[in-house]
């Protein structure tokens, strides 16, 4: 059995042939999407966050919304870049948002992506400390994060509050108990999967990672799924595990399909840079009839690594439609595949 789960950007624009026109229309069509998608047994509904564009930027009036809407969908992140992050404001957002879901967030969190603008973290009054890089100050911020997580408390009470205190030290409230196992770090490379595993986070690793061999994207990142899951054996960790892997994946099954995502057919892997002189390997997207796609994907050697499969859709095209693409993977390819 897999987790099957969907992956939405977010976007907007007015473009004609767009369902989502403004901010509003994808922010009330994305809690549309999730409780359709709940309803059909999708079991993930994930949110990517872009700040500076017409996209997704604040996850947690999103992920509260769908919280109080859906009873047993998973709600999450993929990713938050903590380099913009206050961690401490985040802690008590995120724990209001799924006691609001009743324990179901699932945050996936990352130092970081390239961005719309240079050096966007700056605009939210953020800068590296001396000597150290701003992919640094996100793992930083993300440790922090886990630690104030955690519930423990550490800030000295007034002698003279305006409310009276608990006795000791104060945590930040609201607490959720639990969320602190529920944190994902987004990795690009095998170094940083190796270092999630180390802080107990799980895994999400995406369509995009540093090309660092010569194989096949599904094959290196499955050498870095595997790389992972020896760091947690290693750490001792008491709980499981998970991993997540986003995919593009279209089944042909209408001429609408066909249409919109026939010319995915064949696509490779394709290498390029990022950044400052990195090199990066981005994964191929499948789109195909369904006989086809089962075969394709059953040699997918990440997939099969992982316990979770984040979808990434077309959320500009809207719900009915973006519930049909769910729905043909449910009834058409995850069976064949062992996935249901």
């Amino acid at each position: 059995m897999k987790k099957i789960g969907f992956l939405s950007f977010g976007h907007w624009s007015e473009h004609p042939a767009y369902s989502t026109q403004t901010a509003a229309d994808t922010l009330l069509q994305s809690i549309d999407l999730a409780v359709a998608a709940e309803e059909i047994g999708i079991d993930g509904a994930y949110f990517r966050v872009h700040h500076f564009a017409q996209q997704l930027a604040s996850p947690f009036p999103l992920l509260a919304a769908i919280g109080a809407k859906t009873s047993s969908i998973e709600i999450g992140t993929g990713v938050i870049d903590m380099r913009y992050e206050n961690p401490l404001y985040m802690v008590e957002d995120a724990s209001a948002a799924d006691l609001i879901a009743g324990g179901r967030l699932q945050l996936g969190i990352s130092r970081g992506s390239p961005e719309q603008v240079i050096d966007g973290w700056r605009y939210f009054g953020y800068e590296p400390e001396e000597g150290t890089t701003d992919a640094d100050m996100g793992r930083e911020k993300g440790l922090l994060f886990l630690e104030k997580l955690s519930g423990a408390g550490f800030a000295q009470p007034n002698p003279n509050p305006m409310f009276p205190n608990p006795p000791g030290l104060l945590r930040l409230e609201p607490h959720s108990e639990g969320l602190r196992d529920r944190i994902w770090w987004g990795a690009g490379s095998n170094a940083t999967a190796i270092w999630a595993a180390e802080q107990g986070m799980h895994l999400q690793s995406s369509t995009l990672k540093d090309d660092e061999s010569d194989k096949p994207f599904h094959i290196q990142q499955a050498e870095q799924i595997r790389l992972y899951k020896e760091a947690w054996k290693k750490a001792g960790h008491q709980r499981e595990p998970r991993v997540s892997v986003s995919r593009s994946i279209f089944a042909l099954t209408n001429d609408q399909d066909r249409y919109y995502f026939g010319n995915e057919a064949n696509r490779t892997d394709k290498v390029g840079m990022i950044e400052a002189n990195k090199r990066a390997i981005f994964g191929r997207s499948y789109a195909a009839e369904p006989d086809v796609l089962i075969r394709e994907l059953a040699m997918d050697e990440a997939i099969q690594e992982a316990d979770t499969l984040l979808l990434t859709i077309p959320n500009t095209l809207g719900v009915d439609y973006n519930v049909h693409i769910l729905s043909a993977i449910l009834e058409h390819v995850a069976p064949d595949l062992g996935w249901r």
